[in-house]
């Protein structure tokens, strides 16, 4: 088992027990629905003009991306956090001291936490674990990993969430296609969700759906970038509905 790191004594400190935590957090996402994941990659900023836009829904997660947390660092979930009642993916691909991380996402707001399937297996049990003691959704990113049933299989116990992922560098490549063909051979396996990543668009959401995801993840891009997804400077909030309209 996980110790408790110091971030989480503190918290606990301020609440009575680890359930009153749980319980004043959104519902875990569900296998029975479908979801949209909306990916913030920029800063604050973009957040604060863009996320009052978005219907709240529990069929929306808001996603600190990588970028946006490499930019603005946790002070970036809380100001999501102060906006966004819902859940909170915190995209931090941690690739050693789960726990740790965990508990950092954990304090800024977060409900779920990603690390990257590449990472040792120690560091997946670690973040594992540490995401079910403190209520957060564990997600594995399965970006560069050939074979994700393979990665679930050494792990004492599955994540909650499954991210088949193209990166965003690969979506330019011929032939680098979202690989839905791990989504029956990982729910062969394991109850977990399955989520679809990287250059998502409504076609490829529809997709996504058809081939047995639960969750698409689409990035917001500011104008000039060379990535899919759902433009910065368009009706965000509009085209995030057509979304949950088309995956439904």
């Amino acid at each position: 088992m996980v110790s408790f790191p110091s971030i989480l004594l503190r918290r606990l400190r301020e609440a009575a027990t680890v359930e009153e935590v749980r319980e004043s957090r959104p519902r875990r996402v569900q296998r029975k629905e479908r979801y949209l994941q909306l990916a913030f990659n920029e800063n604050r900023a973009q957040v604060r003009r863009i996320l009052p836009e978005i219907m709240a829904s529990d069929r929306i997660l808001i996603e600190a991306g990588t970028p946006y947390i490499k930019r603005e660092g946790m002070a970036g979930i809380r100001a999501i956090r102060a906006r966004w009642s819902g859940h909170i993916v915190a995209d931090l691909k941690t690739s050693d001291g789960g726990a740790e991380e965990v508990a950092m996402a954990q304090d800024a707001g977060a409900t779920a936490a990603t690390a990257s399937g590449s990472s040792p297996v120690e560091t997946l049990d670690r973040f594992v674990d540490a995401c079910e003691q403190m209520g957060l959704d564990a997600v594995i990113a399965m970006l560069g990993v050939s074979d994700p049933l393979r990665v679930l299989m050494r792990l004492r116990k599955p994540p909650r969430v499954v991210v088949l992922h193209r990166g965003r560098d690969e979506e330019g490549t011929r032939g680098k296609v979202i690989q839905y063909r791990h989504v029956n051979r990982v729910l062969s396996k394991f109850d977990v969700l399955v989520a679809a990543a990287g250059g998502v668009d409504l076609r490829e959401a529809r997709s996504a759906i058809f081939n047995g995801a639960n969750i698409v993840v689409a990035n917001i891009i500011s104008p000039g970038k060379p990535w899919e997804g759902i433009p910065a400077d368009a009706e965000v909030g509009a085209m995030a509905r057509q979304f949950l309209d088309t995956i439904e």
